[in-house]
């Protein structure tokens, strides 16, 4: 963790080179962000979809359920990928 916020500390100082090293770390930390909702999203669809499949009266709850579950998902992706302009 130190290591990464002397890098944040040169590239506040102006060195151009480590301002784009910071940006490519930033790049790969939103990669890595985004793999938890990826999964969660196909989770969410996948039972989603075995469950519509046991209960179809209860397709209008589970289809609810399912937007909301996406709707969080999608939501800290977006939140991943503002990490990398605030902390640069």
């Amino acid at each position: 963790m130190s290591a990464a916020l002397e890098m944040v500390n040169l590239a506040a100082a102006g060195d151009t080179a480590k301002t784009a090293l910071v940006g490519n770390i930033a790049s790969v930390g939103y990669g890595l962000a985004a793999i938890g909702p990826g999964v969660g999203v196909g989770i969410i669809f996948g039972n989603g979809t075995q469950a519509l499949a046991r209960q179809p009266e209860a397709a209008g709850l589970i289809r609810t359920n399912q937007i909301m579950g996406f709707a969080f998902c999608e939501a800290l992706a977006l939140i991943g990928i503002v990490m990398g302009f605030v902390y640069k």
